[in-house]
């Protein structure tokens, strides 16, 4: 029997043209989704997938919904949770799927939340606000909490914040789910490291620059009181051959295999692919094309790695691509879709009775 395939699209609600997550069936092979419902949540800034592949959290204005992912890709809302901050950006689970983390961009606040055995929400466990000031007035003067993760080893947890050019190490008690500050990375200033991830061996760090337009390669080591963090690459420009000075990074996704990272640039609305070698973690550019929409907030990468969507905020519409790798392009396998303000998508496989996703 062959996977299926779900995408699960948030959007902003505010302006009454979406209801919040549409949601989607996956044509893998032909790499485009097809239309098949919206649910209602409001203002749905991010979502994401747990790790067991059952449960599909968003963001939302009352904190953060949990959604049951049926065996036919449909969402059945189990409940929601305040989290007694503003509105978050961001939300990841760790790898148990016993916690999960919401970034907040407007109040430089990162909320650790305890998920319950049925993967509903459970009880706020820390919650910790970023103090200081950063370098530019408007994006990057006060704390601005944009990414956060459990390291692989799970003993800490990294906090960017592009506001005050850090990202923050906190050492994570996996038991009381709190945080206590341990180190940071500390940014160039005016860099605005938004958007990270490691690599599924533990082994490296990928950190995106949104104002900067660069991306930093470290290798990542577990340790007692701190992990050992050391950088081993810096990509000069996310968008190298890009025509405006408002060229700003949106986000980096990696294909399943993890043979290819591709980074999203706003501005002049271009999506960079690069090869990745396993061994060493580094970083090649490969190509640097337009995605025929405006602002690329997110991108999805289909299971195949041989295909794309770009989810274009500023246009309301997602644009599909196949990675032409020997080429080095990328060529529209279809028509683009309108969907109002997409802020975030996940592709997922749709869990089976009695088998986890993978």
């Amino acid at each position: 029997m062959q996977d299926k395939y779900m995408a699960y699209v948030g959007s902003y609600s505010y302006n009454g043209q979406a209801k919040g997550i549409t949601v989607y069936d996956v044509d893998v092979k032909k790499g485009k989704f097809i239309y098949r419902c919206e649910v209602e949540v409001d203002n749905s800034s991010y979502l994401t997938v747990s790790h067991d592949g059952r449960m599909l959290y968003s963001i939302a204005d009352e904190g953060v919904v949990a959604f049951r992912i049926l065996e036919n890709g449909a969402l059945s809302r189990v409940n929601s949770a305040n989290i007694k901050a503003m509105r978050g950006c961001h939300i990841a689970t760790d790898a148990e799927d016993k916690f999960i983390f919401v970034s907040g961009y407007h109040d430089g606040k990162e909320t650790v939340v305890r998920l319950k055995p049925d993967g509903s929400i459970g009880e706020v466990t820390d919650g910790v606000y970023h103090k200081g000031l950063g370098s530019v007035a408007e994006r990057t003067f006060r704390p601005h909490v944009s990414c956060a993760e459990r390291t692989p080893d799970g003993r800490f947890l990294l906090v960017a914040d592009l506001g005050i050019d850090q990202v923050k190490i906190y050492r994570f008690d996996g038991e009381k789910g709190t945080l206590s500050l341990v180190d940071a990375i500390r940014c160039d200033l005016e860099s605005g490291p938004r958007h990270f991830m490691f690599s599924k061996d533990g082994k490296f760090l990928y950190l995106m620059y949104e104002i900067k337009n660069v991306i930093d390669v470290y290798t990542y080591e577990t340790g007692d009181r701190v992990p050992k963090i050391e950088k081993i690459q810096t990509i000069p420009s996310t968008a190298p051959e890009r025509t405006s000075q408002l060229t700003a990074a949106c986000t980096i996704r990696m294909s399943e295999d993890e043979t290819h990272l591709f980074c999203s640039n706003a501005g002049d609305n271009s999506v960079s692919v690069y090869e990745r070698d396993a061994q060493t973690g580094l970083l090649k550019l490969l190509c640097c094309l337009p995605i025929s929409g405006d602002y690329p907030k997110d991108i999805a990468i289909f299971p195949d790695g041989n295909h794309l969507a770009s989810i274009n905020h500023g246009s309301n519409s997602i644009s599909f691509f196949q990675v032409e790798y020997k080429e080095k392009l990328l060529v529209m396998s279809g028509r683009s879709i309108s969907v109002n303000e997409p802020n975030c998508c996940v592709i997922t496989k749709v869990p089976t009775r009695g088998k986890k996703a993978d």
